[in-house]
Order: structure tokens, then C-alpha cells, then sequence
């Protein structure tokens, strides 16, 4: 497991390549690894969701835009108004600042250009020890970002409740960037638990999918156990890190 942790860290020096955007260049999964090519195969056979069906439609697309950049993360609706996805998504790490609210919006059940609900970030809080001097810390167990909505679309759109327990049935539901416009799930990616609220698991999941959530299936549907932070192709197949529901301030 050690040497696990260690290898991983090593292809996660670069938090910002968890991001996707509309394009092959930023599908470096794809072109590492010695099992490179399998995983990209099993994240193409992700089962595709109807996102703008309930439950699926909690979960969204995080939109930023700007005149030289445009990009996206997943993240998912856990209240009218809150929605949980990773810190990184956030910051523009070729400008080294942070993206401001007014530059993001959240696209609840979006699916081939269309969506179930839109709204733009009132505001986001971090970890307080999260952009220090306004730089990006990359210490795991910071990875984390609560966005407040200007709008309650979990009123209409519903939103998913957090996870008590996690089990080795929980799969991610997200927006890889091989496939940025379609809302799809992976088979079951068996949890390991480590130390400080991080979660490992072999899973097909890529750029784009980061802040997209780690689901438990129950009698009353999916619940939120963590949040993916990043990935690494390590010679078991691609790696996840995921940061456990707990580690999240979900009060101002």
C-alpha cells in the first residue's frame, strides 16, 4: 500500500491536469501508465446516464469560461444550494489565481448541450488553510470546495444526501473528458480507506471527472462519500484518490 501512496504521488504533482476540456490534448491518462489503453477503454464503456432524470440530475457540470480558457470539472448538488467538488477545479494554474465565482456556473443533469437547471456561484469556501498567499495547496486532504449557488435548483432538480457508510460497491457518476458531454458511471471501484479522510480505489476515471462524486447505492438510492481528487495511471491500472464527505465544512 505504501509503495502504492508513493508512486501515485508522483503523477499527482500537477493538481490542475485532474481538469477537463473539450479536448483529446487533455487526456493524458491516455498516453501513460503501462495499462494506459485499458483504462481508457473501460472509461469509453462507462454506462451513459439520463442525466436529466432523477437522481442523476444532483450531479453537473462545472463550467468555467474565459477568453483564452474553457474548461469543466463534475461536481454534485448535496443541498437546494451546495454543491461539493474538488479545490483544484478552481484555481487557473497557468495564471497561478484563482477563477472568481463570477466566472463559474453549475449545470445541474447536463447532457449533450442541454441542461436540467443552471445557476450561477454566488461564492466558494475551502479549507482554511486552502489558498494561503493565493496559492494552491496541494496536500490531499485540502482538495475540497463547497460552491454556493445563486439559485436553489435543488428545489427542483433534487440533490443527493451524504453517505454514512462506504461499501465496495460505490462507483463515481461523472464528465470525463473523453466524453465531456454525456453524464456516465463506472462499475463498482472497490474503496480502500487511508489515513485522513482519503480514499483510494482502482476506477476508470479521468480528467473531468474531478470533484465528481463517489456514490454508495442504498434501499432509498445513491448517497455521497467522497469527492474525487485526483488520478494516476500506475502499472495496477489507473488509480483514484478520493476525499471522504467528511472532510467538507458544509456550514458558513
Amino acid at each position: 500500500m505504501r509503495w502504492l501512496v508513493l508512486s501515485v504521488a508522483l503523477l499527482w504533482t500537477q493538481p490542475a491536469l485532474s481538469q477537463g476540456v473539450f479536448s483529446e490534448n487533455w487526456s493524458p491518462i491516455c498516453t501513460i501508465g503501462t495499462q494506459s489503453d485499458e483504462g481508457c477503454d473501460a472509461i469509453r464503456a462507462r454506462e451513459i446516464l439520463n442525466a436529466d432524470q432523477a437522481p442523476w440530475r444532483a450531479i453537473g457540470r462545472i463550467n468555467f469560461a474565459s477568453r483564452d480558457r474553457r474548461s469543466h470539472c463534475t461536481g454534485v448538488l448535496v443541498a437546494d444550494r451546495l454543491v461539493l467538488t474538488a479545490a483544484h477545479c478552481l484555481y487557473n494554474a497557468p495564471r497561478k489565481r484563482w477563477i472568481p465565482p463570477s466566472s463559474i456556473r453549475f449545470a445541474a443533469g447536463y447532457q449533450r448541450g442541454e441542461a436540467a437547471a443552471v445557476s450561477d456561484v454566488n461564492e466558494y469556501r475551502m479549507h482554511s488553510e486552502q489558498g494561503a498567499g493565493g496559492a494552491f495547496d496541494d496536500r490531499a486532504e485540502l482538495d475540497w470546495a463547497v460552491l454556493e449557488l445563486t439559485e436553489p435548483i435543488g428545489q427542483t432538480v433534487g440533490y443527493l444526501p451524504l453517505a454514512t457508510e462506504i461499501t465496495s460497491s460505490a462507483f463515481v457518476a461523472g464528465y470525463p473528458g473523453l466524453r465531456p458531454h454525456v453524464l456516465s458511471r463506472t462499475l463498482a471501484c472497490a474503496p480502500r480507506l487511508h489515513e485522513g479522510g482519503i480514499i483510494l480505489s482502482l476506477c476508470p476515471v479521468m480528467m473531468g471527472d474531478s470533484g465528481a462524486p463517489l456514490l454508495v447505492d442504498t434501499l432509498t438510492g445513491p448517497q455521497v462519500a467522497a469527492i474525487l481528487s485526483r488520478v494516476g495511471a500506475t502499472p495496477e491500472g489507473i488509480t483514484a484518490l478520493f476525499l471522504s464527505v467528511e472532510a467538507f465544512d458544509l456550514v458558513p
